[in-house]
């Protein structure tokens, strides 16, 4: 396995940024920093997080923080990352924010959504930016999802059922047949191909 997508150094600084930020502000963490704490694979780099009301408004106050139109998004631009921040009001991630907000658990601390709700989101994001270097990482993230945690699939479809979301079911199928192995986890091909088989099976 490769010990990071992004420059450890960039990745490290990330993470003592993201301890602190735990320390003040109520947030759900999602992106590839709650793909981590579920599988312990690739490092991020950006932080990505959802608040509420009152947490944007702390987050205000205490940092520069700019909001992005286009994206529907905050962000506060650190030193070689970014901390991204979805509003529920705002926001739009493909799924509910308020669902997000509402059906976390606690990973070492951390608020993160459950791996179910965490699959959709990364699924959803990747398929907007499925070209570029994110959305490889995006492509990454998900397969080390299925491989080193595992997903209740059941739970995975009624929850894309909820949100009129079958499609990204033939989004997953896509991306799992794009690649013939994935290096920076340590799956040569016939290690990918049997866990390709494996997942196609249950979706």
């Amino acid at each position: 396995m490769a010990d990071a997508f992004w420059h450890e150094f960039i990745t490290e600084k990330s993470f003592r940024v993201l301890q602190e930020l735990r320390k003040k502000y109520d947030f759900v963490l999602i992106g590839g920093w709650a793909v981590f704490l579920y599988t312990k694979q690739l490092k991020s780099k950006d932080i990505d997080i959802v608040v509420g009301a009152e947490t944007l408004g702390r987050l205000k106050k205490d940092f520069d923080v700019v909001k992005n139109e286009r994206l529907q998004k905050y962000e506060i631009k650190m030193e070689g990352f970014d901390v991204d921040i979805y509003v529920a009001f705002w926001s739009q991630l493909g799924l509910s924010l308020d669902y997000i907000l509402q059906n976390s658990v606690s990973i070492e601390g951390f608020k993160v959504p459950t791996k179910e709700i965490l699959l959709c989101l990364k699924i959803y994001t990747y398929s907007q930016r499925k070209s570029n270097l994110k959305g490889q990482k995006d492509k990454i993230d998900i397969i080390s999802l299925l491989y080193f945690d595992g997903v209740d699939f059941n739970n995975l479809r009624d929850i894309l059922e909820k949100f009129s979301f079958g499609n990204l079911l033939l989004e997953l199928k896509e991306l799992l047949n794009s690649a013939a192995e994935t290096e920076e986890l340590g799956l040569n091909k016939k290690q990918y191909a049997d866990f390709k088989k494996r997942i196609l099976k249950r979706i």
